[in-house]
Parts: C-alpha cells; structure tokens; sequence
C-alpha cells in the first residue's frame, strides 16, 4: 500500500477519502452516479476509519479499476497508530469485499467503459 498523496497520481482517481485532522469527509462528484446506498456506506467507512485510527484515509482507483485504500498520515502525528491502520484496511478489504467490487466493476464500465462481459471475468 505505501504512502501516497491525495488527487490523482499516475493514473490513480479518488473517489472518497476523510481526514481526521480537518474532521472532514469528501466525495469526488465525478462519480456522483454511485447509488446513494453505496455512497452511505463509503461515507460511513471513511470516517469511522479515521475515528479509529487517525491520519487521511482515501478510497482511490487505480488506473486499470482496481480498488485501493490509502492511508496517510501528518510527519508530526503520534496518535497515528500505523499498525492498526494496517490491520483495518485488512478487515474492510475482507467484510466489503463485494462492495469494493461492485464499485471496481462500476469505474470499469462506466469510466474506462469496458465490456460487462469482459469486466466481469
């Protein structure tokens, strides 16, 4: 995972992120498509994520759809807890599975319109 910074690098698009620094929540409009179910429960990871655990926490695509969770943190920062951040992205990638699919197929037809077809394979 590593660190990374927020917008899009090489490729990469963020589609929602919170920072516990600014107690902020963002979402990027440019997939305001998503069903408001889906955007509810991506608001609701994302800040119980930086409530835990501290530091940004962003939901990015990756350029060729896939789905990544990106932690960061300020230098400064001593209640980051690096570990647990780790381990939490572990247990969201495991209990949201099917939500960070559904939303992988998403940006992948209707972004780099794929084939649902040849998405889903």
């Amino acid at each position: 995972m590593g660190m990374c910074r927020e917008g899009s690098q090489g490729g990469r698009i963020v589609l929602c992120g919170a920072n516990a620094y600014e107690q902020k929540y963002y979402f990027n409009q440019q997939f305001s498509g998503i069903p408001d179910s889906i955007k509810d429960e991506l608001h609701i990871i994302c800040v119980l994520f930086t409530e835990e655990v501290g530091g940004i926490f962003t939901i990015v695509f990756e350029e060729d759809g896939g789905v990544s969770m990106v932690t960061d943190a300020e230098e400064d920062d001593i209640y980051y807890d690096e570990i647990s951040s780790g381990l939490l992205v572990g247990e969201i990638r495991r209990k949201r599975q099917e939500l960070l699919e559904s939303l992988s197929l998403y940006y992948r037809v209707f972004v780099l319109h794929e084939d649902i077809e040849e998405a889903e394979e």
